[in-house]
């Protein structure tokens, strides 16, 4: 393949063979005629010829530069209508949006319909897994990721989204008197678990909370004296807990709906804090107008 001069040069080219003016061939591509004038003499001066005759007045076209002028107009439309077509198709890729199972379908889900209103030509593709993805490695265009305050993610540009609190629930179906009075009736009903890694700090789990309620309260039942049923899922503890098989302890973010139509009641006025929600995303990204609308419509959403 023959090498080619600078496009910078070429694009000079051709919007002064297109005006015949330097100035307004300057005015298109928002540069100064006198760089207009040095990129035509660079590109005379790897052609070997002139391509425009300048004198006398008005600026024509040389031999040479009639020659090459419809090759260069038509390459550059031929880049412009290839770059377009896969800009397009860029555009009509669903935007990836990763974040764990919990979160995906007990908070983010419900609101997607708000989003489609305001975008309803751009696809999304809501990946809820609870495996970090690589998204500096494309496996991902956009991030959720729980967090505590310290350890705080990286790898990308980081917006947080919201924090959670972690109350005890139920179904108050689940007691004849109406509501839990004191914890020492949590002993005649079973306890939800849900997993918490081992690498997690300080989660808000049964075991602190009695911990916690130890030191507000005289008569807290111990642990091992309980009933228990636990779950790999969080999103299946939380429907346990709705079915009314006992208590847990969950998100308000997570139940907030629950919570707000009474399907579930607070039992005590004691909770642990949570963890922080944050928006991840790769600086560069080609879509990064579009990533950056979907991050700001996350956090108007909260």
């Amino acid at each position: 393949m023959h090498k080619l001069p600078p496009l910078v040069e070429l694009r000079a080219f051709d919007a002064v063979a297109r005006h015949m003016s330097f100035k307004k061939a300057a005015l298109e591509l928002c540069v100064t005629p006198t760089a207009i004038s040095h990129q035509i003499r660079l590109l005379e001066r790897y052609c070997g010829c002139a391509l425009f005759r300048r004198r006398p007045r008005p600026l024509t076209l040389t031999e040479a530069g009639a020659r090459l002028f419809p090759a260069i107009r038509g390459g550059l439309e031929v880049f412009a209508t290839a770059i377009a077509a896969v800009k397009r198709d860029s555009d009509q890729q669903p935007l990836r949006v990763t974040t764990t199972n919990a979160f995906a379908s007990r908070w983010l889900v419900p609101r997607l319909s708000a989003w489609r209103k305001l975008h309803p030509d751009l696809p999304l593709e809501v990946i809820g897994t609870d495996t970090v993805l690589d998204l500096q490695a494309g496996e991902g265009d956009v991030a959720i990721r729980y967090a505590t305050s310290r350890a705080v993610p990286t790898g990308g540009i980081v917006d947080d989204l919201l924090r959670d609190t972690f109350w005890p629930v139920y179904n108050p179906r689940l007691l004849s008197t109406g509501q839990l009075k004191r914890p020492v009736d949590l002993a005649e009903h079973v306890l939800i678990h849900s997993y918490w890694s081992p690498v997690d700090h300080e989660p808000p789990t049964w075991q602190r909370w009695l911990a916690a309620a130890q030191r507000r309260w005289r008569e807290v039942p111990e642990l091992k004296d309980m009933q228990h049923l636990s779950f790999r899922e969080e999103l299946h503890a939380i429907e346990a807990v709705i079915a009314g098989q006992g208590i847990g302890i969950f998100s308000d973010a997570l139940v907030a709906p629950e919570l707000a139509a009474g399907t579930l009641v607070k039992a005590f006025k004691l909770s642990l804090p949570g963890y922080g929600f944050y928006v991840i995303r790769r600086p560069g990204h080609p879509r990064e107008r579009t990533i950056r609308a979907f991050s700001e419509w996350l956090r108007s959403a909260t």
